[in-house]
């Protein structure tokens, strides 16, 4: 078994809007084979709770007014770590970078084949870690001021 069109069709609208917010290292996974209660898994964070719900924003209102569907359940908003929409062919996963670590759901779907984005989707992968290291510059340079 293999993701729907429509699935596929909702999976690159999300994956477009989340870059479209800068969102970091977006993925998508066909996961029909193993699970039956969905086709796909779409991921993607970012670097601060705003900016995840910002995207997660983003992919609700361009999926309703792109293609006229809704999400079935959406969680963790109140604290925008982790904000899962269940479009019940698709399951987004906007994580904070932290998260996204932490978890690291990709090792979990590792397995299933990676559905094809849209340019500026793939463009974002190692977006991520390249925050992550100016981060850490930044870091060190703020140190050394305050020592």
């Amino acid at each position: 078994m293999t993701a729907t069109d429509r699935s596929i069709e909702l999976i690159k609208t999300a994956a477009q809007a989340a870059a479209d917010k800068l969102a970091h290292d977006i993925i998508a996974y066909d996961v029909s084979d193993v699970l039956s209660i969905t086709d796909a898994f779409l991921l993607a964070s970012a670097p601060n709770d705003r900016q995840v719900k910002s995207i997660v924003d983003e992919i609700e209102e361009r999926l309703n007014k792109e293609l006229g569907t809704k999400p079935v359940r959406r969680e963790g908003d109140r604290e925008a770590r982790w904000v899962l929409l269940d479009y019940v062919d698709i399951v987004v996963h906007v994580q904070h970078s932290e998260e996204r670590v932490f978890y690291a759901l990709e090792r979990l779907w590792k397995d299933c084949p990676e559905l094809d984005l849209p340019a500026d989707a793939k463009a974002t992968r190692g977006k991520g870690a390249e925050h992550a290291r100016h981060q850490d510059v930044e870091d060190v340079a703020e140190l050394g001021e305050l020592r």
